[in-house]
């Protein structure tokens, strides 16, 4: 064989070692997210980065619509600081909106919030005249401590399902929340920890609880102090 042939050889060797070694590292990538999946039991598990939509990054608002008095703070987090008189939890205009509508999706954020924290993420709410009547809510409720919880605590899902462990960190320490919908089916990962495991909201809901196709996504004004930071979505 001579010096040409040879080199022309060892060239196509080359070549196809290295197409082998993207191929395998194409396919190894979901092994391996799966594989931490599985000895990890409630780990999540997310995708890039890039496939979320950054919705709040500590300085740009454009993303978010609401008349509550949320205020960027030093830090880049969003802080609530409710003004005198509002309370409670039905000023829904003064909630945390994102502007586009979602039918399958995962959000993902962190907050915090002081001693008797009161909040919620909403999702599928089809009429923002009121988010507690035409949409679902994960519950945000300062749990820390609590041993026996129901969907009215921490993680729980209101008038539907309680979460599966309790999850809470002490009042003022971050929190991160995870929260996946898919072919109505909610999953929700909170401080690490799964709370909700696929739960079948057709099945689950109250019979004449409206779950519809797509909706509006927002996180509650309660007219408590309030904190969060990184707020981002993924379409599935």
């Amino acid at each position: 064989m001579d010096f040409v042939s040879c080199h022309r050889i060892g060239g196509q060797f080359l070549l196809s070692g290295l197409t082998d070694l993207l191929l395998a590292r194409r396919i190894m990538k979901p092994a391996l997210l799966a594989l931490v999946a599985v000895l990890i039991p409630g780990t999540c598990v997310l995708a890039d980065h890039h496939e979320f939509k950054t919705i709040y990054d500590g300085k740009d608002l454009s993303n978010i619509k609401t008349e509550g008095n949320w205020k960027i703070q030093e830090d880049g987090s969003l802080y609530l600081d409710p003004r005198p008189g509002e309370r409670g939890w039905t000023r829904y205009g003064s909630y945390l909106w994102l502007k586009e509508d979602y039918k399958d999706f995962t959000v993902d954020f962190e907050y915090k919030h002081p001693k008797g924290g009161n909040s919620g993420l909403y999702f599928r709410i089809y009429d923002e005249s009121d988010a507690t009547a035409h949409g679902f809510e994960v519950q945000i409720l300062d749990c820390f401590g609590k041993k026996k919880l129901g969907p009215h605590d921490l993680g729980g899902v209101i008038q539907t399902a309680g979460p599966l462990v309790n999850a809470a960190k002490k009042p003022g320490e971050w929190n991160r929340m995870v929260v996946t919908l898919k072919d109505n089916k909610l999953t929700v990962v909170l401080n690490g920890k799964k709370v909700q495991d696929e739960l079948d909201l057709v099945g689950k809901k109250r019979p004449n609880k409206k779950l519809a196709e797509k909706g509006k996504i927002a996180i509650q004004d309660h007219g408590q102090p309030f904190w969060v930071r990184n707020i981002k979505v993924k379409v599935h």
